[in-house]
């Protein structure tokens, strides 16, 4: 792992539903070549921008891919954050750029539309997560989660995008 980092840009979205619960995906492979274990985190859907593609049209597409949610690029709301990580992904280091969206009040049964080899692999679950299951915790990306979440439900955003760690 002494090579430079990939850099990664991926399009995220903070789906909310009409009581104010977050969608989240739980990672459960910390390398491709080995079977997948318990939760290690859980994150919001989206993933990463093919070449020519626009961030709001990979989040869109994530969306459809990984939850089976399709909407239209206008019904996302932002961006409203921005996150840098570097870590490792089994052999490689990735320098991800993470833009997050929101899209609110969705009533949605969340049925997989066309993961990759990869996803599939990963057999991630999902769940809706209350403010008090948040605050309660565990591991979350970003991980300020809780608080993130908070000022997203307390209506529209309005300002630039958000640094968030």
């Amino acid at each position: 792992m002494g090579e430079r980092p990939v850099q990664r840009t991926t399009a995220r979205v903070v789906v909310l539903d009409p009581d104010g619960r977050v969608l989240l995906l739980g990672a459960r492979l910390p390398d491709p070549s080995v079977p997948p274990g318990e939760v290690l985190f859980w994150y919001t859907p989206g993933g990463g921008v093919e070449d020519g593609e626009t961030l709001r049209a990979a989040a869109v597409r994530k969306l459809a891919e990984e939850i089976g949610l399709r909407v239209e690029p206008a019904a996302l709301e932002g961006p409203v954050w921005l996150r840098r990580h570097v870590g490792p992904f089994g052999e490689q280091v990735f320098d991800t750029r993470e833009t997050f969206f929101v899209l609110r009040d969705v009533v949605h049964d969340v049925v997989p539309g066309a993961l990759t080899e990869l996803e599939l692999l990963a057999d991630e679950p999902h769940r809706w997560w209350s403010t008090g299951e948040l605050a309660a915790g565990g591991a979350l990306v970003p991980a300020d989660l809780p608080a993130l979440v908070a000022e997203l439900r307390a209506g529209p955003w309005t300002g630039p995008p958000r640094i968030v760690a």
